[in-house]
């Protein structure tokens, strides 16, 4: 019963959401205020059914009711709680209820939080996101179902893949799901732009709240979905080019570059119609990395679907989105009025600069990844694309544009001093020219490591510059300067916290490719091997069963220089419902430094399969990513990103700190 109910809910949602995509459209149009008032109600409803259809296969989950297909396919009844609950989205047809669900909650946060926004522009935007949420109701009732019955009802389900079966990647998918739709809004604000023939400075601090809300969540996914690899996958890396990585990780430059080129228009009322169209364009990447994830077209740990008829769908729903949205920009776009005009060398050439360098990155993700898939589909023969291409081409656009990051800010509105904001850098050259040349005395090259750890101090030391510029720290009373800090907004101390974390996860990057140790070896108990300095002894392993799956954890200790550091206990879990192995790796972190080991499968000499690695500033990466995610969040508390939510008056100091942005 509750089953129909679920699936009658979200019939019920799809009508909502064609009412709410078509009358307050209508109403903006003709004038008519009772039609555009619509829309509000019409998101609250909305909102509420799909809560009812996801809360009704929640429910099949954690009851394990196993006359529904979806809990049978991906469920046990032996299966943790945690799992049973995140089993819901770990599969094609839950994760898309948790997609609408996510865009309803969008749709249904502008009904409530945009009283300020003009009527007519609240309905457009309200409607396009309706519209957006009508093609993935369709969507899932015409091809993914997920409350579809089975008879009879078999007495014990299939289990979730259990890569899947780990705290990291249960809340990975809901992170990257709130980035991916919550670029929807930006996408809804911008056609809705289009159709009204206006953008300005207000409609710029009106997407912004959304884009940062989106831009921070995938960033957060991206990072958890990073750590899984490095830990659960047993190959000692945290990033692979994989086409389903790349899939989230061109949304995010897009948006990356999205946020930036909102701070123009928001400034200077400049750069309106490229903004538009980064904003079109961020969305279609999230839907083209749905079309990739559930096409079948792929083959990886990441996939959810191998359907070719869902893939159809969905490139169908790409293609009109996407389409219909680009054909609109092309019409009306050439009409949007003109900004103001800047130097070359300023504030806004700076970020032109950084939205060209991360549209070209882009760009070059894009082809990389779908490059291949071409030739394969088009059966022209199968091509490789891998971590030497990415390389090869994505890593030269960063270093301009992690250089150019530390200057920007510092550069005036309109027209910049190149020289003297180089000058105000100094202490970032210094800590740049002190990290290069202990890089070169510690570990000697590669070079391109020598650059990238000399960027990374760079821009970590380059944040804080600017920051310590704004509150002219040393040239005042310090009180002075705690003063101004604390009137500084907060959008520019999230500016600073995400920049200088960036450097921070960049030298992660660097360091753990650079001159990570490996060795691989077959191991008997009492066996010793060596890793960087690391003496590594082999105790033996313990066998057990907890819960669905069956574990060998294997008994590590860990010396240097003779001095016990640790005891290390990598598993090897095996799953009889799915007859498949994981690998849980056992880590231990200095902060500066992980020592990683993976124990692998045992053979007929009674020897056990080890990997061994040194990964130095591996775990930088993350902290890194808690840091711009941070950034993102402290951003987003500023007032002024608040739709319609005016300045408070502030004290002389503050608003001297106000007025040198």
């Amino acid at each position: 019963m509750i089953p129909e109910l679920g699936h009658y809910a979200l019939v019920l949602a799809l009508f909502v959401a064609l009412v709410q995509a078509t009358l307050p459209m209508a109403g903006a149009a003709t004038g008519n205020a009772a039609w555009m008032a619509v829309a509000r109600p019409a998101a609250l409803a909305q909102v509420l059914l799909i809560a009812v259809a996801y809360l009704a296969l929640t429910w099949a989950y954690v009851v394990s009711d196993f006359s529904v297909m979806n809990v049978v396919q991906n469920s046990h009844s032996l299966k943790p709680m945690l799992y049973k609950v995140s089993g819901v989205w770990g599969n094609h047809e839950g994760s898309m209820i948790l997609w609408v669900a996510m865009l309803a909650v969008f749709g249904a946060a502008v009904a409530l939080f945009g009283r300020n926004l003009p009527p007519t522009l609240k309905a457009r935007v309200l409607s396009v996101q309706a519209m957006i949420g009508v093609g993935f109701y369709l969507f899932i009732l015409m091809t993914s179902n997920p409350f579809v019955r089975v008879i009879p009802a078999p007495l014990e389900g299939n289990d979730l893949n259990p890569l899947l079966q780990d705290p990291g990647l249960a809340f990975h998918p809901p992170f990257l799901y709130l980035g991916y739709v919550g670029f929807s809004m930006a996408f809804s604000f911008a056609v809705a732009a289009l159709i009204e023939g206006r953008v300005d400075p207000a409609w710029a601090r009106w997407v912004r709240p959304w884009t940062l809300v989106a831009w921070s969540s995938l960033t957060l996914g991206i990072a958890m979905g990073s750590w899984w690899a490095y830990y659960e996958l047993g190959w000692g890396g945290w990033w692979y080019w994989d086409p389903v990585e790349n899939a989230s990780f061109m949304p995010w430059l897009a948006g990356t570059a999205l946020l930036h080129s909102a701070i123009v228009v928001e400034k200077r009322d400049a750069l309106k119609t490229w903004t538009v169209l980064l904003a079109i364009v961020t969305f279609s990447l999230s839907l083209m990395g749905t079309f990739l994830v559930r096409s079948g077209i792929l083959t990886s740990v990441h996939a959810f679907a191998v359907d070719p008829e869902r893939g159809v769908f969905i490139l169908f729903l790409l293609i009109i989105a996407t389409g219909g949205s680009l054909a609109l920009y092309a019409y009306r776009a050439p009409s949007l009025k003109a900004g103001g005009v800047f130097a070359p060398v300023s504030r806004e050439g700076a970020l032109v600069l950084n939205n060209l360098l991360l549209s070209t990155a882009t760009a070059t993700v894009f082809i990389g990844t779908l490059y291949p898939l071409f030739l394969d589909v088009l059966d022209l023969g199968k091509v490789s694309v891998g971590p030497p291409f990415f390389n090869a081409t994505f890593v030269p656009l960063m270093i301009p544009m992690v250089a150019v990051m530390a200057v920007g800010p510092l550069l005036a509105w309109k027209r910049g001093d190149l020289p003297g904001a180089l000058k105000r850098l100094w202490s970032a050259a210094a800590a740049t020219l002190a990290v290069v040349l202990l890089t070169v005395w510690v570990y000697g090259g590669p070079v391109m490591a020598i650059v990238g750890m000399g960027l990374a101090a760079w821009a970590t030391v380059g944040a804080l510059a600017e920051l310590a510029e704004r509150v002219r720290l040393f040239r005042i009373p310090l009180r002075d300067s705690l003063a101004r800090a604390a009137g500084l907004p907060r959008g520019t101390w999230g500016t600073t916290i995400a920049h200088a974390s960036l450097g921070i996860a960049i030298v992660g990057m660097v360091g753990s490719s650079a001159w990570q140790s490996e060795t691989i070896q077959a191991m008997r108990v009492g066996d010793t091997a060596e890793v960087a300095g690391y003496s590594i002894r082999f105790d033996g392993v313990d066998q057990g069963i907890v819960e669905n799956f069956r574990t060998d954890i294997g008994r590590f200790t860990v010396e240097r220089d003779g001095a016990f550091v640790a005891t290390l206990t990598p598993e090897r879990r095996f799953y009889p419902s799915q007859q498949m192995t994981t690998t849980e790796a056992a880590i231990h972190t200095t902060w500066l430094s992980d020592v990683y080991i993976a124990l692998g499968d045992p053979n007929e000499a009674g020897q056990w399969t080890v990997r061994l690695y040194h990964h130095p500033f591996v775990p930088w990466i993350w902290l890194g990513c808690i840091g711009l995610v941070a950034g993102g969040l402290v951003s987003l508390s500023d007032r002024r990103l608040r739709v319609g939510a005016p300045e408070r008056r502030r004290s002389p100091p503050a608003a001297a700190a106000h007025a040198a942005e």
